[in-house]
C-alpha cells in the first residue's frame, strides 16, 4: 500500500436497504457494539438504516464505536415535500452518514447527477457526510466504458458538490451487475476501477487524494480481505452481509488484517492478472 493509501481509514458501512424490524435490529445491533467494545477495531465501522429505525440506532449505538446513518435524504431542506426527510433531520437523530445516488435510487427512482448532487450538498450543510455512489451496468461493462461511465458520474456530481475537504464525502463504487446477485467484481478489477476513481478526484483538487472510496458489490466474508487489500479501496459498502452479525463482523476483522497485508493487488491489477 502507498503511504497515501495508509492515511486513509478504512470503513465499513453496513447498507440495510429495506430490511429490519425491531426485534431483529436489536440483536444486531448488540452483537455489532458488543464486537466493537470488545476489541481494538482501527477500521471504522457504521449502519445505514432505514429512517424509522434512527431512532433506535441512536439508543443501541450511542457511546459506542460504531456510526448510524440513512440511506437517502431529500434535496430540499424543508418544505411542502410530503414523504421527504431533511438532513437537518437525520442529524437531529445523530446520524454521521447518508447514502446518495444509490444505483437502486438510480434506476427505480430516476435520479440524475443534479439531483444526487442537490442532496449530497444538503447533507454536507446539515454536518453529515453524504455516501455518492456510482458504477456500471453490466452492458456498460460489456462495451468496454465501465471506468468512463463511473468517472462522469463521479465528475457529473463533483460539479454540484465542490472540492470539499476529504473527510466530508465518502465514494462507493458498486457495480450495479453485483449488487444483491452474488457476484462480486475480482480483485483486481475493482483495483482497476479505483483506481480510476482516485485519478479522477486527483483532477478536482490535490486534496480529493484523500477521500475515502469504498467497494460495494457483494462483498462477503470469503471475498472480503482481497478486495479490501487493495491500495486504492478504503473499506466496503455492505449490503446483505451486513443483515448478519456474523458476516458483517467477519467483514470488519478482514479490513482490520487488510491494513497489515503485504498484498499488492494494484500491481497485479497492473499487470493484468486476475487475483
Amino acid at each position: 500500500m502507498t503511504e497515501v493509501s495508509k492515511m486513509r481509514r478504512k470503513l465499513v458501512l453496513g447498507n440495510w436497504k429495506m430490511h429490519g424490524s425491531i426485534g431483529a435490529n436489536g440483536q444486531l445491533f448488540e452483537a455489532i457494539r458488543q464486537h466493537a467494545s470488545q476489541n481494538d477495531v482501527p477500521v471504522e465501522v457504521g449502519v445505514c438504516v432505514p429512517a424509522p429505525y434512527l431512532s433506535q440506532a441512536k439508543n443501541a449505538l450511542s457511546g459506542a464505536a460504531v456510526a448510524w446513518g440513512a440511506q437517502d435524504v431529500s434535496a430540499y431542506a424543508s418544505g411542502a415535500y410530503t414523504g421527504e426527510v431533511s438532513a437537518a433531520m437525520l442529524a437531529e437523530f445523530g446520524a454521521r452518514y447518508v447514502i446518495v445516488g444509490h444505483s437502486e435510487r438510480r434506476a427505480y427512482h430516476r435520479e440524475t447527477s443534479e439531483l444526487i448532487g442537490a442532496k449530497a450538498r444538503q447533507a454536507i450543510s446539515a454536518g453529515l457526510v453524504p455516501v455518492i455512489c456510482v458504477g456500471e451496468t453490466m452492458q456498460e461493462r460489456d462495451s468496454g466504458i465501465a471506468e468512463q461511465t463511473v468517472r462522469d458520474q463521479l465528475s457529473d456530481v463533483l460539479a454540484f458538490v465542490g472540492a470539499e475537504s476529504p473527510d466530508r464525502i465518502v465514494i462507493a463504487y458498486e457495480p450495479v451487475w453485483a449488487i444483491g446477485t452474488g457476484r462480486s467484481a475480482s480483485s483486481a478489477d475493482a483495483q482497476t476501477i479505483h483506481a480510476a476513481l482516485r485519478a479522477c478526484l486527483r483532477e478536482h483538487g490535490t486534496n480529493m487524494e484523500q477521500i475515502r472510496i469504498l467497494y460495494g458489490g457483494s462483498i462477503k466474508p470469503n471475498n472480503a480481505l482481497g478486495l479490501l487489500s487493495c491500495a486504492d479501496i478504503d473499506g466496503g459498502l455492505i449490503g446483505g452481509a451486513s443483515l448478519s452479525s456474523d458476516d458483517f463482523i467477519s467483514i470488519i476483522d478482514s479490513a482490520c488484517r487488510a491494513l497489515g497485508s503485504e498484498t499488492r493487488v494494484a500491481e497485479v491489477a497492473n499487470a493484468g492478472i486476475k487475483s
